[in-house]
């Protein structure tokens, strides 16, 4: 018998296409979803002053999640920080 005939055993799992959960709940996607709601109820001219020390990851990633979720949902943002503050705000 060749090696080529034995048959190979698959290293990883299988199952159901049917059963593979669908979408995507990242680490980030609380204060997102909150970040989202604010950024919807705000009024022209006012903008968004988020704590970094309430941000659950760094203002980097927490910036970078939320610029994906607003490219998805076509919602216009700009933002800024300092040391204790990132601003959100519609331009």
């Amino acid at each position: 018998m060749k090696i080529d005939d034995e048959k190979k055993v698959p290293r990883f799992e299988s199952m159901r296409r049917s059963d593979v959960p669908s979408g995507r709940n990242g680490k980030h996607k609380e204060i997102i979803t909150q970040l989202l709601s604010d950024i919807e109820q705000l009024e022209t001219g006012n903008a968004l002053k988020v704590p970094l020390s309430e941000l659950p990851d760094t203002k980097e990633n927490i910036r970078s999640a939320l610029n994906r979720a607003t490219r998805e949902r076509n919602i216009d943002i700009a933002t800024s920080s300092d040391d204790e503050y990132l601003y959100i705000w519609k331009p």
